[in-house]
């Protein structure tokens, strides 16, 4: 059972940001169909590293579960009119493409609303639905560097850096299902069917609130990162990364005279918590000479002592033996069909101190085609026209290009 069960939800999503927030959707119980094109969405086809695992793409393991898959012509007339059924069905229909690309497909919003008046729109874009840069492409790092990520990500001393992953997509699918449920909830209480639109501009500066907010309010910086160790600009010394002997260790909020005796830096207590603001590089400076005589073992040892909040630097290993991590469940390993482990991360919510179960893999191209057709009120002798003509597929293939 989940909190969106009997809720429909056609995604016609590609890439990440999108067939992610498809796939949350999925884990809360909704039914969610992902139409695809005869060649597959994208994610399907490429993958990160270029792993796949028992030819899944690392891509669809990531946001490919609790989805049934149909592949669709959609530039047929007939793969058209497939989906015009489908969204006769539908509570919601997801999209994250450029925009008006559905529109040349003869699938308008307001087409879509004449088939199904209660259907909730949600399209996810790079920069919006219009304005000046609604046609450029809305990839992740592109937005690191445009929304100020880039920039305010590494040290004064050696320029931006883009993070290593892609925190504005993940940002942007958890945005959109909370429209989308806000849609539903909305619905529901007044009977009102509306369009929920996520950019992944704004999403990257809601990614960034708290400092976005402090610059544009006047806060005090030289300069956009942090410097001489410091994590970045806003926060009091000695906050960032630290090198010991043998490994890095990050140091979160604290004052110098906490750091003076964990790391025998008698001349830190001079400093006062004021001092931290105002005399960053000072204190950082001499952090890093107390952290680089000291092996991680020892540093992390006297900072514990001393009751300063820090952390190990650690790379995605770190995350398989970390006790809290194998607490909480946040991994799900499931054999694939021919038996290989596929490892996902888990819901990330739990309700009533369950985590939502992965009820499907993640589909093959067109894996449940007929099954979506015959729902959808197709006769059996149409469904094996369709198939026939190659208006839609169905198949046991996890992607058509190796």
């Amino acid at each position: 059972m989940g909190a969106l069960d009997g809720i429909r939800v056609l995604s016609f999503n590609h890439f990440l940001s999108g067939p992610a927030a498809a796939q949350h959707l999925g884990d809360l119980g909704a039914d969610v169909i992902a139409v695809e094109p005869l060649t597959g969405a994208f994610q399907r086809n490429w993958a990160v590293a270029n792993r796949y695992v028992d030819d899944t793409s690392v891509n669809h393991i990531t946001t490919g579960r609790n989805k049934r898959s149909i592949a669709i012509d959609l530039k047929s007339p007939e793969g058209i009119a497939v989906a015009k059924r489908l969204i006769a069905g539908a509570d919601v229909l997801m999209e994250n493409f450029r925009p008006g690309t559905l529109d040349k497909l003869g699938l308008s919003e307001p087409e879509m609303r004449r088939i199904n008046p209660g259907i909730i729109y949600a399209a996810t874009t790079g920069y919006g639905a219009d304005g000046p840069y609604a046609k450029r492409p809305g990839q992740d790092v592109l937005l690191q560097a445009m929304a100020g990520l880039a920039a305010h990500s590494g040290s004064m001393e050696h320029g931006p850096v883009a993070v290593g992953s892609v925190p504005i997509d993940h940002h942007a699918a958890a945005l959109t299902v909370a429209g989308i449920i806000a849609a539903l909830f909305e619905r529901e209480r007044k009977g009102v069917a509306r369009r929920v639109e996520v950019n992944m501009l704004q999403a990257a500066m809601d990614l960034q609130g708290e400092s976005i907010t402090a610059w544009m309010n006047g806060a005090d910086h030289a300069g956009p990162r942090g410097s001489e160790g410091m994590a970045n600009w806003f926060s009091p010394a000695p906050y960032g990364i630290y090198a010991t002997s043998d490994g890095h260790v990050m140091i979160s909020m604290s004052t110098p005279p906490d750091l003076a005796k964990a790391l025998d830096l008698p001349a830190l207590q001079e400093f006062s918590e004021k001092d931290g603001f105002d005399r960053r590089g000072e204190i950082s400076t001499k952090v890093c000479e107390g952290m680089a005589r000291l092996s991680t073992g020892e540093a992390i040892r006297k900072l514990g002592e001393a009751g300063v909040w820090h952390e190990v630097v650690q790379d995605y290993d770190g995350l398989r033996s970390n006790p809290q991590v194998g607490h909480l469940k946040a991994f799900t390993e499931m054999p694939s069909r021919s038996g290989e482990p596929l490892v996902m991360l888990s819901h990330p919510v739990r309700y009533d101190g369950e985590t939502p179960p992965v009820r499907r893999l993640p589909p093959a191209l067109g894996g449940e085609s007929r099954e979506v057709l015959a729902e959808a009120g197709y006769a059996d002798e149409e469904i094996e026209r369709l198939l026939a003509d190659s208006v839609v597929v169905q198949s046991d293939k996890m992607r058509t290009s190796s």
